[in-house]
């Protein structure tokens, strides 16, 4: 019988392959402590950062929009609907593009997409243009670059620290809106609010080729393995239909009730986040007597603690049940809508608390539901789970974005789609806490038609 002598495991970068899927054995030259995927995460926070002022253009636009044609805002609301809405769609086949054709492809056409699309925006004159160019072209484009972007790159690039990269990368978001909101407010206050759409065409363009150059598709690109892999370890295939992997995906996980209670969750938080605060709460504020930009400086301040509530989200998933960190998530958020009139009526310090508060639970679900998507739906359909659950987000922005509005229309005041919002909120604690593991998961995936 023979004895098979085993290697230390070598450090992270220093693994090489030589051909196929195979690692190889590590090189014997002096440990690397720099691994490429963190050059892979620095360009994809970038992008994220810039996606966000396309993201923070609608609320900047609605009362720009409104005294100058005298459109409705249920009228506006219902371009930025359709805009979140194909956002959040695109998010299954944005997941199954990236996975055929890779980072370096999909997004530099995204970008171009998008500066198409806000580029054309500047000129419209009707409310059907504004659909189109803002709704459909911007939608379809940013879809491509939505938290799954972030889960494609962490699922992909890492195999330790997959929480803590989500939440940064989700953060991103947060942190482009701190950047981009109120300035992108005062360029419209100040020249014109063409300038807005101006400013996010030249920021997607920008970025095209930072996406172009810096990122690449998989570890296996450079000669490694993902952060922290161990010796064996290979990234998964590239589906050969994207389209018919994303429906496959959703035929298989449409099976598991997990995944309903994850995607009507998210579907709240979109409903609580952007399509409601994000969207309408210049235009709330603003019925307070708070000047916009006042008001575009408190919803940075959301963006600005997001950052630490997601970051410190992400951390917390890797260490914590993510069922009970979503059931206090929403719980608190539906408290906190709850009291956001009175707080809009008394101003000063309370509002202000609102917002700290808030700003910590914005996308603070994200790095959890990224980690329940594996545990419910098998980590070989993450991404594409993923990408289902986060359509339920969009579709509940895009509810919201006109709902909000339309209620705003017809009794004068947000207040009622507050109390909608906070009491989803409240069932969403509730619901969360029913979600279950799968088991068998893996298996069932293996001998399923999607995964051959």
């Amino acid at each position: 019988m023979c004895t098979r002598v085993l290697k230390s495991r070598p450090t992270v970068g220093e693994v090489r392959l030589t051909g196929g899927s195979m690692p190889a054995d590590p090189i014997a030259s002096p440990p690397r402590r720099f691994h490429y995927a963190w050059v892979v995460f620095g360009a994809t926070l970038v992008i994220l950062l810039l996606a966000a002022g396309f993201r923070a253009s609608p609320s900047v636009l609605i009362d720009p929009l409104h005294d100058e044609f005298g459109w409705s805002k249920g009228q506006i609301g219902l371009a930025v609907s359709v805009n979140v809405m194909l956002y959040g769609l695109m998010g299954p086949f944005a997941a199954a593009l990236l996975a055929k054709f890779g980072l370096r492809r999909v997004v530099p056409l995204a970008l171009l997409l998008v500066a198409t699309g806000s580029g054309l925006a500047a000129t419209v004159t009707q409310t059907w243009q504004l659909v189109l160019y803002w709704g459909v072209l911007v939608g379809i484009g940013a879809g491509c670059m939505a938290t799954v972007l972030a889960a494609t790159v962490a699922n992909r690039w890492f195999f330790e620290r997959r929480g803590l990269v989500t939440g940064v990368l989700t953060a991103a978001s947060a942190t482009g809106q701190v950047i981009f909101l109120q300035f992108l407010t005062r360029v419209s206050d100040d020249s014109g609010w063409r300038w807005v759409p101006g400013i996010v065409t030249v920021a997607a363009l920008l970025a095209v080729p930072v996406a172009a150059l810096v990122l690449r598709d998989r570890p296996e690109d450079k000669g490694l393995l993902a952060f922290g892999a161990p010796p064996g370890w290979s990234s998964p295939p590239p589906p050969t239909n994207p389209i018919r992997t994303a429906f496959e995906g959703l035929a298989f996980v449409s099976r598991l009730g997990g995944f309903w209670l994850l995607f009507g969750s998210f579907l709240v938080c979109g409903l609580s986040t952007n399509g409601l605060i994000g969207t309408h709460f210049i235009s709330a504020a603003h019925d307070h007597q708070l000047s916009r930009n006042a008001a575009a400086g408190l919803l940075s301040l959301i963006g600005l603690f997001d950052i630490v509530g997601t970051i410190f989200s992400g951390w917390l998933t890797d260490r914590i049940d993510p069922r009970k960190l979503l059931g206090v998530y929403y719980g608190l958020r539906g408290l906190s809508l709850l009291a956001l009139e009175p707080a809009l009526r008394g101003g000063g310090g309370g509002l202000g608390l609102f917002m700290v508060f808030y700003g910590l639970d914005w996308v603070a679900t994200v790095p959890p539901t990224v980690r329940l998507c594996a545990d419910v739906c098998g980590q070989e359909r993450a991404t594409v789970a993923y990408g289902w659950v986060f359509a339920g987000h969009q579709i509940g922005a895009a509810i919201a974005a006109w709902g909000a509005g339309y209620l705003r229309d017809t009794t004068g005041s947000y207040q009622s789609a507050f109390l909608i919002a906070g009491l989803f909120c409240l069932l969403a604690a509730v619901g969360t806490q029913r979600i279950g593991r799968q088991p068998a998961a893996e298996e069932q995936w293996r001998t399923s038609p999607a995964a051959t």
